[in-house]
């Protein structure tokens, strides 16, 4: 829970004051042996703790989720295969499961999402990055609207929708081959652009390292670089900066 659901759930009589006193008394983490559940992260930064999903033991998995569940009301992870979707569902069947950004959520009803960010990505095969940003952002409480394939190889496919772009609070750019999406976008827009490079290519591509050094040395301004394949990492900032402008 949040300081302020807790502090609402005393005023309306739910919880004693003596429970929310215990509630804050608490270790700002839940030790599982394994693992230590950063459950105080929401109350300092304003996002849950998140699941990498990716080479974790099934029966980790499944008890971490469940515990931040009960914490939070839901729970995101990210980087999950199909089989770990199969083993979480048998145990919790509200789970979703999204097989393009191989994302696990269980989420709540009737969240509100605020602001908008943009994410494009420069091909089809940027896709699965691109869904990561768009859907960790949502998750979060932002607008996120898709604008695909929109590569510089055909640059009149991206200026149909510049109206749209120039509009959003942020800009995510997903692009492997040489990562020029962002460099040009960064030229159109007077908001921050986030800039994903992604593995998409071919040799000289090298698995993604070519877009990242063009994305790190792009000559327009207010681009900011994440890790290749990085699309958790850019909604996760997204959504920082869409806050910002929505409270500005």
């Amino acid at each position: 829970m949040e300081a302020n659901e807790v502090l609402m759930k005393v005023k309306s009589g739910e919880m004693s004051v003596e429970e929310a006193e215990e509630y804050f008394r608490r270790e700002p983490f839940e030790e599982l042996g394994y693992a230590k559940l950063d459950t105080h992260r929401k109350i300092r930064s304003g996002f849950a703790e998140v699941v990498f999903c990716s080479g974790k033991a099934d029966k980790h998995l499944l008890e971490i989720f469940e515990r931040l569940y009960r914490e939070e009301g839901e729970v995101l992870g990210t980087r999950a295969s199909k089989e770990q979707y199969e083993m979480l569902r048998a145990h919790m069947p509200e789970v979703q499961y999204d097989e393009i950004s191989h994302i696990l959520k269980i989420e709540k009803e009737g969240k509100v999402r605020i602001g908008k960010i943009v994410v494009c990505s420069a091909g089809t095969a940027d896709i699965p990055v691109a869904e990561e940003a768009a859907q960790v952002a949502e998750y979060f409480g932002t607008n996120a609207e898709r604008i695909y394939d929109v590569g510089v190889s055909g640059l009149h496919r991206m200026l149909s929708k510049l109206d749209t772009i120039q509009s959003a609070n942020c800009v995510v750019a997903v692009a492997g081959m040489e990562g020029a999406l962002a460099s040009v976008l960064g030229g159109l827009v007077d908001k921050p652009v986030i800039a994903v490079p992604t593995s998409v290519g071919y040799g000289a591509s090298m698995h993604g390292l070519s877009a990242l050094l063009t994305m790190i040395n792009s000559c327009a301004n207010g681009i900011a670089v994440v890790n290749i394949d990085n699309g958790y990492g850019a909604g996760y900032m997204a959504t920082q900066i869409n806050r910002l402008a929505v409270k500005k």
